[in-house]
Order: C-alpha cells, then sequence, then structure tokens
C-alpha cells in the first residue's frame, strides 16, 4: 500500500480507504464489519469513512463497535465522519453551528471515540452562512473533536468562499473535498477543481470508483444480481438511471482493455481513479473480504496505466470534460 499525504496537511492516508456507506448497517452488523475492517488492515489499510446519516447512525455504532472489539490503537488509523443530515427536526440537520457541534458530539459517541481525524460537511448548505459553518468546524477542532475539516460535494467556489471567510478570520480552512470520480463523471474533479489544488491545497477523497459497481461489469440489461446493492430496495431507482444502453455499452468496451492487462475490470477502474495525481484517496465499499482482496490489487495495476492505455481508455468512455483556458 502506499500513503499520501492529504492535501498540504501532514496526514498520511492510505491510498485505497473503506467507506461504510450502504454496506454498514443495511447489508452487514459488527461480526462482518470486523473481518472486512481486519482484511482491509491486513492490506496497509489505515483510513475508514463513514457519515452521520450511514443507516442512521447505525454505521458508525458498527464501526466504532468493531474497531473497539479489534482491539487496534486509535493513532493507527485515520477515521472520517460527516455531519448535515441528522435526523428530523428542524435543527437535525444542515450546518449551522447548532447541528455541527451536537452532530459531532453525537458522532462521536457512536464512534465511540474522543475524536475523528477528518469531519467533513457531507455537502453545502445554502440556508446557513459560509462563514458561521467556517467558525463552527473550527470550534469542533479547537476542541479536539476532529484534527481536520473538510466538504463533501460542494462547488469550487463555495469552497472558495470558506477559504476567504478562513484566511479573513486568520481561522483553518477545509483540506479535502470528497467528491464522486470515476469513468464516467469527472469533471469537478479534472475541471471544477483545477484551481482549488495549487490555490489552497485541497486533497481529494474520492467515493464511487465503480459507479456502485457498474464498472465492476458485473450488470447486465435487465440483469441485476441478488446480493448486488442495486438489488436493494432503497437503490432501485439508482439502478435505472444508472444502467442506460449507452453507459452499459461503454463497459463493454473496457472489458478488452482490462482483459489485454490481464486485471478484472473493477481493478483498472479503481487504479484509473487512484492514477489522478490530485486524489489522494480512492473510497471503496465492499461487503466481503473477497471484493477487498480484489479492490486492494488496484495498487499493482496503477503502473500499467501508460499513457497509451489511458488513451484506449477515454476512446471508450469519451467522458473527458474539457478544461478551460485559462486552467491549462
Amino acid at each position: 500500500m502506499q500513503y499520501k499525504n492529504l492535501g498540504r496537511s501532514g496526514l498520511r492516508v492510505s491510498q485505497l480507504s473503506y467507506g461504510a456507506w450502504v454496506s454498514f448497517g443495511n447489508q452487514l452488523d459488527v461480526k462482518e464489519a470486523k473481518s472486512l475492517l481486519q482484511c482491509c488492515r491486513d492490506q496497509g489499510v489505515n483510513f475508514f469513512d463513514n457519515a452521520e446519516v450511514y443507516a442512521n447512525g447505525r454505521a458508525e455504532e458498527i464501526m466504532g463497535q468493531a474497531i473497539r472489539e479489534l482491539g487496534w490503537k486509535r493513532s493507527d488509523v485515520v477515521v472520517s465522519t460527516k455531519i448535515f443530515w441528522g435526523g428530523q427536526g428542524p435543527n437535525d440537520k444542515g450546518l449551522s453551528r447548532k447541528h455541527i457541534v451536537e452532530g459531532t458530539k453525537a458522532s462521536l459517541k457512536r464512534l465511540e471515540m474522543d475524536y475523528v481525524d477528518i469531519i467533513y460537511c457531507h455537502r453545502p448548505d445554502s440556508l446557513t452562512p459560509i462563514e458561521e459553518t467556517v467558525r463552527a468546524m473550527n470550534h469542533v477542532i479547537d476542541r479536539g473533536w476532529a484534527f481536520y475539516w473538510g466538504t463533501s460535494e460542494w462547488s469550487a467556489q463555495q469552497i472558495t468562499e470558506a477559504w476567504a471567510v478562513a484566511h479573513r478570520l486568520d481561522l483553518v480552512g477545509p483540506i479535502v473535498e470528497q467528491p464522486e470520480y470515476n469513468l464516467l463523471s469527472r469533471h469537478k474533479v479534472e475541471s471544477e477543481y483545477l484551481p482549488l489544488y495549487s490555490t489552497y491545497g485541497i486533497g481529494l477523497t474520492t467515493w464511487s470508483p465503480l459507479s456502485s459497481g457498474v464498472l465492476t461489469g458485473k450488470y447486465k440489461k435487465g440483469v441485476i444480481p441478488p446480493d448486488s446493492r442495486f438489488a436493494l430496495e432503497n437503490y432501485k431507482n439508482l439502478a435505472s438511471r444508472s444502467l442506460s444502453d449507452d453507459v452499459l455499452r461503454k463497459v463493454d468496451g473496457l472489458k478488452p482493455i482490462a482483459d489485454e492487462l490481464g486485471v478484472p475490470l473493477a481493478q483498472l477502474s479503481i487504479a484509473w481513479c487512484a492514477a489522478n495525481p490530485n486524489v489522494t484517496s480512492v473510497i471503496c465499499g465492499a461487503t466481503k473480504e473477497s471484493q477487498i482482496l480484489e479492490n486492494m490489487k488496484a495498487i499493482d495495476v496503477i503502473p500499467l496505466l501508460t499513457p497509451a492505455v489511458m488513451e484506449k481508455i477515454e476512446a471508450v468512455v469519451q467522458t473527458k470534460p474539457k478544461r478551460p483556458d485559462s486552467y491549462r
């Protein structure tokens, strides 16, 4: 496993990481979570991602209990959570000072931890002034409840505004953004965020490298494996949006490239994300140890992605965003 600094910070995280979205609390309980987390550690993973909204808080409880029962030394791992959707009440969601403080304390209680290493604003909040959010995130850091803060699915403009507030008030700005990034979703990472990397030293912990499993090649037109994510009741609408004829055609076009390299399509897709120098860590999801072991081999695929191979991939997916002239 390789480790990279998260943006300009001194925090080092594994190039591949594990996220609890969908799996913990929906498909897996503590016993299964322990075996998956230990499998990740055995492969060198040190970064584990969560959120207050995952399985309505159950994902944090499972991860916290699993880590405690595994007896891991807390300083050996990097744990993150995200704040935005904490409940049904009018103050249980969003990025107000009230919810950031109360949501963080509730997350730490569920995780059975004194602190998380990174805390994210899970989405932008148009109803709360960014200055209030920046001040609240700094309060969380000052109290020692988190060491760093970041954003998830914010626009470049919103991140820039947060940094402007931080500079003006001599506070800590967001050091990391967590966007979706894969062969089918590229605009933010490869175009919109370009000025942020050099200006603010933003790191990226990207999610959905396999586009919810689409880029494994396991889905066919009208065929959804019963143990897959899209078979879950909550994700059937996502399946209908994600499995278009055009997408399935692109996936079929990628398979010969993976075959030529002698690797599974899933490893090729994860390696492609990790090969982007602006990506710090690629968050992978898995419900089986065998999936983790396969996914982690993507590290060995990165050196195989020569410019010629990357051109072949691009010729199939044709998803590269056009860069604004001013960023060239």
